[in-house]
């Protein structure tokens, strides 16, 4: 068997599949992974490209990856569906994914690091709990309105 050179990951919660060519384009590799088996069969695994999907597990597979020395690289799922053959199965996605990575018109999506995805949580969570309070607060205007009590717009509070 050839050295697999190119690597497509269907990332999924709890199984994984895996398509992988060689340096002719030759498909080695079909395989399916449990999230615990991942890391070690990617030890073992010569350096290689991987590409994956970007999602938000994404991000911490790819900075697991290239721990080893492999070369990953995260694409937006819009632009892999051009590449899906027939359809839309995990092995499916994971040779479209192995397809699109090679293609040298490709744009990427930066792996990001662990402190950017933690602030991006923290001004997505923030973002949430205000839609959420507006949401509440135009609730509680609109029940006092089915009895003729009309309550001013807005937040606020005031002092007597």
């Amino acid at each position: 068997m050839n050295e697999i050179t190119t690597i497509g990951i269907d990332l999924a919660k709890s199984v994984f599949q895996l398509h992988g060519v060689d340096a002719e384009g030759r498909p080695s590799l079909r395989r399916q992974l449990r999230r615990s088996q991942m890391l070690e069969v990617f030890q073992r695994q010569p350096p290689c490209l991987i590409g994956m999907e970007a999602c938000g597990s994404a991000h911490c597979w790819a900075r697991e990856l290239v721990k080893p020395g492999h070369d990953v690289r995260l694409m937006q799922p819009s632009y892999v569906k051009g590449y899906v053959k027939r359809g839309k199965t995990d092995k499916a996605d994971a040779e479209a994914i192995c397809e699109a990575v090679s293609r040298p018109s490709m744009r990427f999506v930066p792996v990001k690091s662990e402190d950017t995805q933690a602030r991006l949580m923290t001004h997505k969570a923030r973002e949430f709990l205000v839609r959420q309070q507006t949401q509440i607060v135009n609730a509680l205007r609109a029940h006092p309105g089915e009895f003729g009590i009309v309550v001013p717009r807005g937040v606020t509070t005031s002092s007597a």
